[in-house]
């Protein structure tokens, strides 16, 4: 069929006078954006509970019956998850397509899947949010030409006229294609952990430049590294889990990951599927919270990103906040302030203090030392100029005499030539 032009209108509950009420709103507005779709109205409904039977108060369908037909809308959206019951009650009132948040989430979520473990991810999520929500959305089929909701990769009319037994089967065969995926996955944390490479993870709310911070660490640090990652300025531009090695100029290296953004009221389903992806924040050492400072809101984007962390059971890991796009305010950069830097990624400012930030965090185990090395043992040598920090070296009867900072484990490897042990500094 055609693609229909979507021309919506957005509906929201304030549940008791919250206060991120309007901001959610908001947030609603620029996911329809991100999906091309055109908002012509809004609606909103102060309530202390929401409706079981339509989201929202029976008056209001009225109201939001007459925005349809003055906007020449087609399309309602709702600020929550409806149930399988509200979507069909809402569909017979208003006689159009209703979809909810979580919808219009798991939409950009699949546009913006590339490889073959995050379009696995979604297609679960979705699949698991259709199985309840079959019956009023088969019911729907009739009016929909297309748009969101319903031109889904591998998750769209088809999958409707499945019976529930064939999707659940198509559940469990795509969990066992992504559990083979994420031991894939594990293997290569496991091998990255055998290379004593600290691991430093990039986290924050989408759009807030996550991306464009690891881009401009590539350029300043590993330019022969050609495989940047994509950089846009875009809602969930990023799902994949992209790492990249950092070799900072004294011999030192981290490995960067940079994470899918985070946003309010993530469908849970959503954060289940990708949680193979998010564990590769679990198990960093270090995590770089960016934040997008230019933005009026940037403190409820901190509040929720620590929450979406909490709930994914990742805490007690040391923390950075990156303020990104500070240039656009009347902060100085590059500003650094205790575990807070103020920088500009895409101006490429602010980045050497960055680094020089995760540094002092991660290499905190560092010794350093005098070695002094048998002439015979020049491979020993070689192999402290490639993986240490070599600050003075002369040459004496015995041998080489290095004076270096080193990783403990390599500390432990050659001990026995130590002179001269001191432990760096923090």
């Amino acid at each position: 069929m055609e693609q229909l032009k979507q021309n919506a209108v957005l509906v929201g509950v304030n549940l008791n006078h919250q206060k991120d009420f309007e901001y959610s709103m908001e947030e609603l507005a620029n996911l329809a954006e991100a999906c091309d779709i055109e908002v012509v109205a809004t609606l909103a409904q102060n309530l202390l509970k929401i409706n079981s039977s339509h989201y929202i108060g029976t008056g209001k369908i009225e109201e939001v019956r007459a925005l349809l037909e003055a906007n020449d809308g087609n399309l309602v959206i709702f600020n929550d998850e409806l149930s399988p019951s509200q979507i069909r009650n809402l569909e017979a009132d208003l006689d159009c397509k209703i979809i909810d948040r979580t919808v219009l989430i798991l939409d950009i979520f699949d546009q913006r899947a590339r490889t073959r473990e995050a379009q696995l991810q979604v297609e679960v999520a979705h699949l698991k949010y259709m199985l309840p929500r079959l019956v009023g959305m088969r019911e729907s089929l009739g009016r929909q030409g297309g748009g969101v909701g319903t031109k889904n990769r591998g998750a769209g009319e088809t999958k409707l006229e499945l019976d529930r037994r064939r999707i659940e089967e198509k559940i469990t065969a795509l969990s066992r294609e992504l559990e083979t995926l994420t031991l894939h996955r594990q293997t290569q944390r496991k091998q990255r952990k055998k290379n004593d490479f600290p691991v430093v993870s990039l986290v924050g709310y989408t759009n807030a430049g996550k991306s464009t911070i690891m881009n401009a660490m590539l350029e300043r640090f590993n330019p022969e590294q050609e495989k940047q990652v994509l950089e846009k300025d875009m809602l969930f531009a990023t799902l994949e889990t992209s790492v990249r090695s950092i070799p900072l100029e004294d011999n030192k290296t981290f490995l960067l990951t940079d994470t899918v953004g985070f946003v309010s009221k993530l469908p849970h389903h959503l954060i289940k599927a990708f949680r193979s992806t998010l564990e590769e924040v679990a198990e960093a050492d270090l995590l770089i919270h960016v934040v997008d400072y230019a933005n009026p809101e940037y403190e409820r984007m901190i509040d929720i990103t620590n929450r979406t962390l909490e709930d994914i059971g990742i805490k007690d890991i040391p923390v950075i906040y990156a303020y990104n796009k500070a240039d656009l305010t009347e902060q100085a950069i590059p500003e650094t302030l205790d575990n807070r830097i103020y920088l500009s990624a895409k101006r490429r400012i602010g980045i050497d203090e960055l680094a020089g930030l995760i540094s002092r965090q991660v290499f905190k185990d560092y010794i350093r030392c005098d070695m002094l090395i048998p002439y015979d043992q020049g491979a020993v040598v070689s192999y402290l100029n490639e993986h240490a920090n070599i600050l003075d070296t002369s040459y004496e009867e015995e041998g080489t005499r290095l004076a270096l900072e080193c990783r403990q484990s390599d500390y432990g490897k050659y001990e026995h030539y130590v002179v001269e042990p001191i432990e760096i500094e923090a």
